[in-house]
This record gives C-alpha cells, sequence and structure tokens, in this order.
C-alpha cells in the first residue's frame, strides 16, 4: 500500500467553495482504479489571522503501478479542473511515501 498525500493553500475567501469542490473531486479519483480510500483533512495549526485555509487528502493506494497510471491517464485533466475552477486562488503540493514495514 503506499501513501499519496495532496496538501493545498487555498484563498481564504475562496476555501468554502474549494472545500465543496473538493468533496466531489476526491469521490471521482476513488472511482480510478488502485485508489482504495481517502480522507480529507484541514490543518489547525496555522498561525492566527492567516489568509489561506489548508486542506490535506491522503489516499490509501494499491501499489505503484496504480498511482503511475494515475498520473499517466488521469491527473492532468482532473488538476486542470481545480485551475479552470479557483484559478491562481490555490497552491497544491504533493508527495508520496511507501511503507517501511
Amino acid at each position: 500500500m503506499i501513501v499519496y498525500e495532496v496538501s493545498i493553500e487555498v484563498d481564504r475567501d475562496a476555501a468554502d467553495a474549494y472545500a465543496d469542490w473538493l468533496r466531489d473531486h476526491v469521490a471521482q479519483i476513488l472511482r480510478i482504479d488502485g485508489f482504495v480510500q481517502a480522507q480529507r483533512y484541514e490543518r489547525s495549526d496555522l498561525p492566527a489571522g492567516t489568509s489561506r485555509r489548508s486542506f490535506v487528502i491522503v489516499y490509501r493506494v494499491r501499489d505503484q503501478a496504480a498511482l503511475d497510471a494515475y498520473f499517466a491517464d488521469h491527473a492532468v485533466a482532473l488538476r486542470a479542473d481545480g485551475e479552470r475552477r479557483f484559478g491562481g486562488r490555490f497552491s497544491a503540493s504533493r508527495r508520496v511515501l511507501h511503507a517501511l514495514d
């Protein structure tokens, strides 16, 4: 099992709409072969008064082949949808984690 983590920072005034869109976006990704589970989080450790909200999505993916297929066949279109809707109102970073044990 692989963990694919996406961290997102969204302008505070767009964050509620983004969170609504994100719910459907995650559901769409879970329909892709190899994506087993996802959990959405909102970070609570940001400094007071920050102008952004931060979300983290943790996906569990069956194996590297499934993740590679996602990157090759789905990622560009799915990411473009967020860009179309929210433009420069957010930034995202991603990381892939492999279990040691």
